[in-house]
């Protein structure tokens, strides 16, 4: 991938620099640059919010009270209208590698030729290092060239070797400095996919869950619905039940009773006293023997089972749900057309 610029690729490096590094507002060398956002370009603060005053002029300063919460204006490079919290300009993030690079720069235009601090070469003291070996790629003197270490290998001019490579290392912070606005770029872009991969989640996840409680719903009707039959015929079934034993138990206690007169009688020694009440008695007894013969429940009576679901289709295609797309859904509903339409053919065939 080229990241060189036109500016890079044409003149001095280090005027293609000076270039970037230029306010488009002062014309001057960015101070306390900025980074207005989202279109990421640069301005010097002092720019950034003279253009903001000129375009909110009721907003004060961070010195004053605030009569708004933020302001907006336009960024001047690339018209994009930038909206701004209550902090104004001062809430901008700082480009911190821009000012880094404007130090650097400015330390390299100003430092001054100093022959007194130019390093001596350590095997001939009184040497100063003023040549390059390309061969070991370190700088050394001549006299190591000629007598020294170095005195097979390929050199070149300090000066010359300098040059190249300071202009070698300009050209990579001019790289730096023109990749840094799509770096920011594709930044904030992945920024807002994460953001809206998020929101879409939630969404999808909300509208899930509420198709799951409309199922959750339908099943809980359902079941208070077959729970409610299922009690109809325990009440209906226990109230039979209540009914024959309250009837046996009544045969039960007047049997009892004439079982004891009966009893009392027998031991009664008079003949003519016995037979005044014999007979009423036997005919009573024969009665009650004959009431025993009441209703009872048929066999299987307090069984269930007619009340057992077979869910097992249902659970299986429960666990059959699954996320689907509507070419799947297309493509089953033609299946389904095309079979109704075998269907009714065949039965005109039948008919005629």
């Amino acid at each position: 991938m080229d990241y060189k610029s036109s500016l890079i690729q044409d003149g001095n490096p280090l005027e293609n620099l000076e270039k970037q590094l230029i306010c488009p507002i002062c014309l001057e060398m960015f101070t306390k640059p900025v980074v207005i956002l989202p279109c990421q370009h640069n301005l010097c603060r002092k720019c950034a919010n003279d253009i903001f005053q000129a375009a909110n002029p009721y907003w004060t300063n961070r010195g004053g009270s605030m009569s708004m919460s933020g302001g907006r204006f336009r960024c001047p490079s690339c018209r994009h209208e930038v909206i701004m919290d209550r902090h104004g300009v001062y809430g901008l993030q700082r480009n911190l590698l821009v000012e880094n690079i404007i130090d650097i720069y400015k330390q390299e235009c100003s430092r001054p030729l100093q022959n007194g601090s130019h390093p001596m070469c350590k095997e001939h003291e009184d040497e100063k290092i003023n040549i390059y070996c390309l061969t070991c790629e370190t700088p050394t003197c001549s006299m190591c060239k000629v007598f020294g270490a170095h005195k097979a290998c390929e050199v070149a001019p300090l000066q010359s070797v300098f040059q190249g490579q300071k202009t070698e290392l300009s050209n990579c912070i001019s790289m730096l400095v023109a990749g840094n606005d799509r770096v920011q770029t594709i930044i904030a872009q992945l920024e807002d996919s994460s953001r809206m991969t998020k929101e879409n989640s939630h969404q999808v996840k909300e509208e899930l869950s509420q198709k799951f409680d409309v199922l959750y719903a339908i099943l809980d009707e359902k079941k208070s619905e077959l729970l409610q039959r299922v009690t109809q015929e325990q009440e209906e079934k226990l109230s039979f039940i209540e009914a024959l034993i309250q009837q046996y138990r009544e045969q039960l206690d007047k049997s009892t009773k004439l079982v004891e007169t009966a009893i009392q009688s027998l031991d009664e020694p008079g003949g003519a006293i016995f037979l005044l009440s014999a007979k009423k008695l036997i005919k009573s007894i024969v009665e009650v023997s004959k009431g025993c013969q009441l209703r009872k429940t048929e066999q299987g009576f307090e069984n269930m089972d007619y009340f057992t679901l077979d869910l097992e289709h249902i659970a299986d295609t429960l666990r059959a749900i699954d996320f689907g797309t509507d070419e799947e859904e297309e493509e089953f509903t033609e299946e389904d057309d095309q079979e109704e339409e075998e269907s009714t053919e065949g039965k005109e065939e039948g008919h005629q």
